[in-house]
């Protein structure tokens, strides 16, 4: 990507090697915001672009979002970021990561040759996207879709933790559109687990748009109103990346969809990427089946 491009939506975000470990057993999977979200964009017949860091040895991890046409922009660290992703219960929102090592975080320079106007930024953790970055895709005029887990979250004795303290909430919420959180994200940063609640409160920074994520559903506050709607998977083996197809597939949506129409969207496309593993593999009739036949739409 020596040239400028122009894309429908871009994708910012460190890949991930992700060891999951449930009630089934462990497995290793390719994970990152970015993999999840360029995947599921993708099955919208977007043109798609994904920027991420990981080592050389990772790189095959991608073939397959090149194989659904995405554009990606991999650059090489020494280490790729790798987690471990703990559930110890059935509840999908119960989980404990621990982290055994960082790529080194993204540079203003990085996303100078891509053009798209929409972002959505899925850090892992916080440092990996400084504001520097973001304001270099600001000043592109892009829409920046922005979840909240790779600002909130730490590196802490090995494990991935929460930090309450956000020296620069104020300034990076100033430059987001869509800022995604889920619900212990919410209450971290509000002080409450009412989802509706926490939306007005971080609307007080002056995002015109949230996705706020539950284990059965999604809230979407967008133009002063409320729209919601409820998971509706068959099965939970593909929980890792419920947050991160959820909101690509919402800022997909909305490219030219309303903010109702485009609540739906995400929550049928979410749906039906729990139900497997790895990024979304269906299609757009995939999904438009799923709103006709568990939506009634």
């Amino acid at each position: 990507m020596s040239d400028k491009h122009q894309f429908d939506i871009a994708f910012l975000g460190q890949y991930t090697k992700d060891t999951i470990v449930n009630k089934s057993g462990t497995r290793i999977v390719n994970g990152g915001a970015y993999f999840y979200g360029s995947g599921a964009s993708a099955a919208l017949g977007l043109k798609v672009a994904a920027v991420t860091r990981l080592a050389r040895e990772d790189f095959s991890s991608f073939e397959y979002l090149a194989e659904r046409g995405v554009k990606v922009k991999a650059i090489p660290t020494r280490k790729s970021t790798c987690l471990q992703l703990l559930y110890p219960s059935d509840n999908p929102d119960d989980r404990v990561l621990s982290v055994t090592s960082v790529a080194e975080p993204f540079e203003p320079a990085d996303v100078a040759d891509i053009d798209a106007p929409v972002w959505s930024i899925g850090a892992s953790i916080r440092g990996e996207v400084s504001i520097d970055v973001l304001k270099t895709i600001k000043a592109k005029g892009a829409r920046i879709g922005l979840d909240a887990q790779g600002y909130v979250r730490i590196v802490r004795n090995g494990t991935l933790a929460y930090d309450t303290e956000w020296p620069e909430k104020a300034e990076v919420l100033a430059l987001v559109d869509v800022f995604k959180a889920d619900v212990v994200e919410a209450e971290l940063l509000t002080g409450t687990r009412d989802l509706r609640e926490a939306a007005k409160i971080l609307a007080r920074y002056g995002v015109p748009e949230f996705v706020l994520t539950h284990g059965d559903g999604v809230v979407v506050y967008a133009q002063g109103t409320f729209f919601e709607a409820p998971f509706t998977p068959k099965s939970l083996i593909g929980r890792s990346g419920r947050g991160d197809t959820c909101l690509a597939s919402y800022l997909a949506a909305r490219i030219s969809m309303a903010p109702a129409e485009a609540t739906l969207w995400a929550a049928a496309l979410t749906s039906l990427k729990m139900e497997g593993i790895g990024p979304f593999s269906g299609t757009r009739e995939d999904i438009e089946r799923a709103l006709r036949e568990r939506y009634g739409k």
